[in-house]
């Protein structure tokens, strides 16, 4: 299906490249416009047309995902949705990122949205999702995304955020990750948004790993709530939940993280680094340690400060004025490396993050 220039263009902002004989997905409000593979055993349909052509798919949707958890889950279980099918078949290993992007087009809509990804035994997938805005649209979208990991399984997912200042976000995420198995997810959000509220919530099993890590600039009025939360209920099991994060402008920023220890030998580590730019912004951060377990290991860090003078002075005595010399340090704590990408995406996702803080 030919797809317009300026949501191409649009799209490419957060990742998505429909140039590229790349598996992919492309959604607007709730009609798919691309599915695609190109890769034996790596399925991509959208979840109404999975859901007819597998019976069995039912089961899987609100099984980790609680439909009772707050009114956007309540919304979304009683009112019509689309979103993504994503099924690697056993032992399939795809390398080459597969790319899915919700976009929001239809002024004052309520795009609501249920994806179900599923790795099968011995899979690997890498897939980055952008999820983005047509320009002067205001709205809301409601994500409901649940990730099934089968033993010996993994799954690496970037998301990029890129709304806008008048609209509302609710991701709401799960992910069971079977024996064996790793799960990490990256979250990064660059632009305003007025309101976003997310906290994934992951159970590992024995030897399985989690990892959620968050890269966050908070700018103009936006209200940011991300946080996540792991339950380590297998032996040797381990979770992971770090953040970095800039508020600037007047933006409120909110970084909670959730580790339940229940399994023998399971470790954990909560970790968040913030930077506040303006005497308007704020961040706020919640570690939750809780131990099951005498044999698990938990431990968290926070540290939150400003942009020290002897950096600026030393930044504009080098000829950058104060503006080029705070944009600079930011650009340093930001940094890429700090996420757990796969290379194939690297690249592609530093020349995004910065263009996006060139804007900032």
């Amino acid at each position: 299906m030919q797809v317009e220039k300026e949501i191409k263009k649009n799209v490419k902002k957060v990742g998505i490249d429909l140039d590229k004989q790349s598996p992919k997905y492309l959604q607007l409000d709730y009609n798919p416009l691309v599915q695609y593979s190109n890769i034996e055993g790596l399925e991509i349909l959208n979840t109404r047309d999975a859901l007819k052509k597998y019976p069995w798919l039912k089961s899987y949707f609100w099984k980790l995902v609680d439909k009772d958890k707050d009114e956007y889950t309540r919304y979304s279980f009683a009112n019509d949705f689309n979103g993504y099918f994503i099924r690697a078949r056993k032992n399939v290993k795809v390398q080459i990122p597969i790319q899915a992007c919700l976009y929001l087009n239809t002024n004052e809509l309520i795009q609501n949205v249920h994806n179900i990804i599923i790795a099968e035994e011995g899979s690997e997938v890498n897939i980055i999702t952008g999820c983005t805005v047509a320009r002067h649209t205001a709205g809301k979208h409601i994500g409901i995304s649940e990730f099934f990991l089968k033993k010996n399984s993994k799954v690496n997912f970037t998301m990029i955020h890129a709304w806008n200042e008048d609209t509302e976000v609710f991701p709401r995420t799960g992910a069971f990750l079977e024996k064996n198995s790793t799960f990490v997810s990256n979250y990064i959000l660059l632009t305003p948004t007025r309101k976003l509220e997310t906290s994934p919530k992951v159970l590992a099993s024995k030897n399985s790993k989690a990892i959620l890590k968050s890269l966050l600039l908070g700018r103009k009025n936006s209200f940011v709530d991300v946080g996540g939360e792991i339950i380590l209920k297998g032996s040797n099991s381990s979770g992971l939940i770090e953040s970095r994060i800039v508020a600037r402008d007047s933006s409120k920023i909110i970084s909670r993280g959730k580790i339940v220890a229940e399994g023998e030998d399971s470790k954990g580590h909560i970790e968040c680094r913030g930077l506040l730019v303006s005497g308007k912004s704020e961040i706020d951060t919640i570690p939750e340690l809780i131990s099951k377990n005498k044999r698990s290991e938990l431990t968290h860090e926070a540290s939150v400060g400003k942009i020290k003078d002897e950096e600026l002075w030393y930044l504009m005595s080098r000829g950058l004025n104060e503006s080029e010399a705070t944009n600079m340090i930011i650009s340093g704590f930001l940094n890429l490396e700090f996420l757990e990408i796969p290379d194939v995406l690297r690249v592609q996702i530093r020349k995004i993050i910065e263009e996006t803080k060139e804007k900032s």
